[in-house]
């Protein structure tokens, strides 16, 4: 009952969901065709990257990264989400230390300030992923069940059992399955009655 109750009351803070949600946002925003260089810079900003000017093989190192942290929210259990971030630490993660910047209470860093942006950014999603994915019990992240939706999620909710990157996905796939259900019963031919 008491790994329920601590299940329930789960929160997530800067130490357990920040590289987690670049990691999905970062997949998000490389799924898009008319995606630029400065929505990549403008994406890193918001999570404190500061005076970015990415160059065209930063934006190719950084696709084949969101590529590499795909195959982590697709992993269909546990055990293949946590190899899928463990071959991500290994390329991405080259030392973990603490620290209590600004006056934030001790926290996990995976990588130097001096380090390249790419190489910023490997280690903080890699190293956020692998902290969130534990303190979740290897849940809470997938791919959208919408067929024709590439995005990723983090779940951060109350229940943790999304399984839809948006409500607006979760709608679409409801009223595709109602629309099968209703032409196959179309198409069925009708029960043969018994005369009596």
């Amino acid at each position: 009952m008491h790994l329920l109750c601590c299940h329930w009351f789960m929160q997530f803070n800067h130490d357990n969901i920040t590289g987690a949600w670049l990691a999905e946002e970062l997949v998000n925003l490389m799924e898009q065709d008319r995606r630029k260089a400065s929505d990549v810079e403008s994406l890193l900003e918001r999570f404190l990257f500061s005076g970015l000017s990415l160059g065209a093989s930063d934006v190719r190192d950084l696709e084949d990264w969101a590529r590499q942290l795909r195959t982590a929210f697709e992993g269909p259990d546990v055990e293949q989400r946590c190899n899928a971030v463990n071959r991500l630490l290994d390329r991405g993660v080259r030392r973990v230390y603490l620290s209590s910047h600004d006056g934030m209470r001790p926290h996990m860093h995976f990588a130097d300030a001096g380090e390249s942006v790419v190489d910023r950014v490997r280690a903080m999603t890699a190293g956020g992923l692998a902290v969130f994915l534990s303190e979740a019990g290897g849940h809470r992240m997938g791919a959208c069940a919408e067929s024709n939706c590439r995005r990723v999620f983090v779940d951060t909710s109350r229940a943790g059992r999304r399984a839809y990157c948006s409500a607006r996905c979760g709608n679409k796939d409801a009223v595709q399955r109602y629309r099968d259900r209703t032409s196959q019963r179309k198409a069925s031919p009708p029960s043969p009655t018994l005369n009596r």
